[in-house]
C-alpha cells in the first residue's frame, strides 16, 4: 500500500485542500489520524464534500478531540492521553492519503510528535504558504524530513511569491508538484481541476 502523508509548515496553510486534491487525483483513501476541534465539520467531512470519485473511502480518525489546539493539550483537556499504539493505519490495499495535524513537530504527547506517525516509506508532501517567517518554517520542515530519509515534495498554496519560492527550491532541491492558487470556492469542480493538473506528478 502506497502512503502519501500531507503536512504543512504551520496551521491554516491549505493541508486539507491539498489532501482532497491528491485523494481525488489518485482515487485514494483518506485518513486523518488525529482531529482536534471542529468535530461537527471535521477535515474528513470537508474532504468527503470536495471529492467526486466513487472509489475513495474515508477512514475514521484514531482520535477526535474537542478543542482546536495542539493535540497533546487538546487530549489533556478531554481527560485522555494520545497513545502511539492506538494510531493504527487503516487496512486498505488502495493508496492512502494521510493528513497530519499542524506541522511535523506538533506534539501528540510528552514523547511523540506528528513526525513519529509518518510511516518510513511514505511520500511526504509539504504544503508551504507565504507569510513573514515562512521561508524559515519551510526550510526547517524540509531539512528535518530529508534527515529522516523521507521522499519529499512541496506544494505551494496561495498567491505566488517568486522570491520566497525560488530560495526554498534553490536551498533544498526539493521537487515542486505545483501550486494551489487562491480560489473563490473549493468545490468538487475546483478540486477536480487541480487533481487533473497534479496527477502526472504524483
Amino acid at each position: 500500500m502506497k502512503q502519501i502523508f500531507v503536512t504543512g509548515i504551520s496551521t491554516e496553510v491549505g493541508k486539507t485542500i491539498v489532501s482532497a486534491i491528491i485523494t481525488e487525483a489518485l482515487e485514494a483513501d483518506y485518513w486523518k489520524p488525529i482531529q482536534a476541534g471542529d468535530l461537527d465539520n471535521t477535515d474528513s467531512h470537508k474532504v468527503a464534500r470536495m471529492i467526486s470519485n466513487k472509489k475513495t473511502k474515508i477512514h475514521p480518525s484514531s482520535y477526535e478531540l474537542k478543542t482546536p489546539m495542539s493535540p497533546h493539550e487538546a487530549a489533556r483537556l478531554d481527560g485522555i492521553a494520545i497513545k502511539y499504539d492506538n494510531i493504527k493505519t487503516p487496512n486498505t490495499e488502495n493508496t492512502l492519503v494521510v493528513e497530519g495535524a499542524g506541522g511535523i513537530l506538533v506534539p501528540l504527547s510528552n514523547n511523540t510528535n506528528v513526525v513519529d506517525i509518518i510511516r518510513p516509506k511514505s511520500h511526504v508532501i509539504v504544503v508551504s504558504r507565504h507569510y513573514l517567517g515562512s521561508i524559515n518554517h519551510t526550510l526547517l520542515t524540509l531539512e528535518w524530513l530529508k534527515l529522516k530519509g523521507y521522499d519529499v515534495s512541496v506544494i505551494f498554496s496561495g498567491d505566488e511569491h517568486p522570491s520566497t519560492e525560488s530560495i526554498i527550491v534553490k536551498k533544498t532541491g526539493i521537487p515542486v508538484i505545483g501550486r494551489v492558487n487562491e480560489e473563490k470556492v473549493f468545490d468538487k469542480k475546483t478540486i477536480k481541476k487541480y487533481a487533473d493538473k497534479f496527477r502526472p506528478f504524483l
